[in-house]
């Protein structure tokens, strides 16, 4: 960059009309030249400081080639000492004090790197601010953020996060005066994100590791199912078609072997050859104890199952795959944590402990808040009356019904009634949203939560019309696909196996394509934990290391809305 010298005369002036909001130090950094040049030739500046709509002089100079030291930000009355406070970001800060984040670096070099808690800085004064005054955070949580990109307009904004130039206006009155800007941070809908993600409120592009890999890449793996192939009998054509019809071993191990052929096809594609070993467990130890001992794992990249957590756990005791990644797949239940074990399922626990966090931070305390827990829930009843010791407490009857009478004189008109369902069993899950759904009203409102949402809410039977009207929450490991919208990966299954992919297929595909990519991104699963948080058809992926094996924390917070279903900000 060319830069100008204090000691040459001006070859020329330029005249800048003040705009509402702007600032010496952003005048100064829009016209390369320093403040005491700006003072110098506009003497009222430093006596009745920057008003709107005055004219100043900007004086231009010869530039020099070769390039100088960055002069020194002379601090004056138009910046001010900043203390960083905790998680705060330079996004914040600059939305804040109504600057880009160039500008905020600019007068804060030190931060371009890294910005840290209680690290002084300077900021500007804005106009509505006193000496005394200091100003409170000014971000809204029910809002998105997005930074503009280089040579971003209007345009390219609304098709990548939907939101016109009318509502980017009415949120951000400073773009009528100054316009779009390389790094200003504008508010948005909470709604809006388009294929973005939201981290910290602010809107950021999801990783891609597709779109790094640059080299071709070899990797072998092996695959341990219980198809339990010689238990069908392949003599009766009836009896077999009946058997693979049903939901059982046999479906879910070719369901699970479908989505793992076809990641591997699609990632042929771009230049990834898979060497895949398929082995048959039976369902039985001794088997996965045979296949182990005859088999050589030595170029083994990394093994996928057994499906069933008590086969997995016998695998990862044997010394011959002691130091081989060993993927648990499929299962919600816990498996042992031993070396190089990789939990690919979210947990049970995590999955709660997350949702415990959104209800503390979101619910009312002062709203009525109704506790629906049946028998075997206590533990998580009294974990809830902790975090919200005025809680109404309703049993279910005997045969897990909730009495319509009960139900009437526990919810009120006169607050936000929030209702908390714990339960796996399925009458309970449809009486409660019914009844719950039914007390809905103009002078009523109830909104329904649960921590945990297990397999029992899978059920057909259920209304997702009352969960919508409920705008029941929860966390979960999985956004299903949205019904009657074919994606390429959809339409891709089907051509292949001639039928649309099943739960299984998906986390089949999602589990494969993540575990291969990482490997090719990084060179090996040691440093899985290293890759940040990825996203597939339905499933996420982020891993934690917990000694010498690793977990995965991703997971969604989803709101029924109509016959939707939204993802939350956590």
């Amino acid at each position: 960059m060319l830069f100008s010298t204090a000691q040459e005369m001006p070859v020329k002036f330029l005249s800048h009309k003040v705009k509402k909001k702007e600032t010496v130090f952003g005048i100064t950094r829009k016209y390369n030249i320093t403040e005491t040049q700006l003072y110098e030739y506009n003497p009222l500046l430093k006596k009745i400081g920057l008003r709107k709509r005055m004219t100043l002089r900007i004086p231009v100079y010869p530039m020099v080639v070769e390039k100088l030291p960055e002069p020194t930000v002379e601090l004056d009355q138009n910046t001010q000492a900043y203390i960083v406070k905790p998680k705060e970001t330079k996004w914040r800060i600059a939305y804040n004090f109504q600057m880009t984040i160039p500008e905020l670096e600019a007068l804060n070099p030190q931060i371009k790197k890294v910005l840290k808690e209680g690290q002084e800085i300077r900021v500007p004064i804005l106009a509505s601010q006193t000496e005394s005054e200091t100003l409170e955070a000014s971000w809204d949580s029910n809002y998105n953020y997005y930074k503009v990109l280089p040579k971003e307009g209007y345009y390219r904004i609304e098709k990548k996060i939907g939101v016109t130039r009318k509502v980017l206006d009415s949120l951000n009155p400073n773009l009528l005066e100054l316009g779009l800007q390389a790094g200003m941070i504008l508010k948005v809908p909470g709604e809006a994100k388009g294929e973005l993600k939201i981290q910290d409120d602010l809107l950021v592009a999801r990783l891609s590791l597709l779109d790094s890999l640059k080299e071709a890449h070899e990797i072998e793996l092996a695959l341990l199912l219980p198809f339990k192939a010689k238990t069908i009998e392949y003599d009766s054509i009836e009896d077999t078609r009946r058997l693979l019809q049903s939901r059982n071993l046999h479906t879910v191990s070719a369901d699970f072997y479908s989505g793992v052929l076809l990641a591997i096809d699609t990632l042929s594609h771009y230049g990834i050859s898979v060497k895949l070993n398929v082995f048959d467990t039976q369902n039985s130890i001794s088997k996965v104890n045979e296949i182990v001992n005859t088999q050589d794992f030595s170029k083994t990249d990394a093994i996928i199952g057994p499906l069933i957590p008590s086969n997995f756990d016998y695998l990862s005791t044997k010394s011959q795959v002691q130091k081989i990644p060993k993927v648990a797949p499929l299962s919600t239940n816990p498996v042992a944590m031993r070396e190089a074990v990789y939990q690919s399922v979210t947990s049970k626990k995590f999955l709660r402990k997350r949702m415990f966090e959104y209800l503390d931070r979101t619910l009312n305390r002062e709203d009525n808040i109704v506790l629906v827990v049946d028998s075997l829930n206590r533990s998580v009843e009294k974990e809830l009356l902790k975090l919200f010791p005025k809680a109404s407490v309703l049993r279910p009857e005997k045969s897990n019904y909730l009495l319509p009478d009960l139900v009437d004189s526990l919810l009120v008109d006169s607050l936000p009634n929030k209702v908390i369902l714990e339960s796996q069993d399925f009458s309970l899950i449809s009486s409660a949203s019914s009844q719950m759904s039914a007390q809905q009203s103009k002078s009523r409102t109830v909104q329904l939560f649960t921590t945990y949402r297990g397999n029992a809410y899978e059920n057909p039977n259920l209304s997702l019309k009352q969960l919508g009207d409920l705008k029941f929450t929860y966390s979960t490991d999985r956004l299903p696909l949205k019904l009657g919208e074919y994606s390429h990966f959809q339409n891709h299954y089907i051509s292949t196996f001639g039928k649309p992919p099943n739960r299984t297929a998906i986390r089949a595909y999602d589990l494969t394509m993540d575990l291969i990519l990482r490997k090719a991104y990084s060179g090996n699963f040691k440093s899985i934990d290293k890759i940040g948080e990825t996203d597939y058809q339905e499933h996420r992926f982020l891993y934690r290391k917990q000694d010498k094996s690793f977990e995965n924390s991703g997971y969604f917070l989803l709101q029924h809305k109509d016959y939707e279903l939204i993802e939350l900000k956590k």
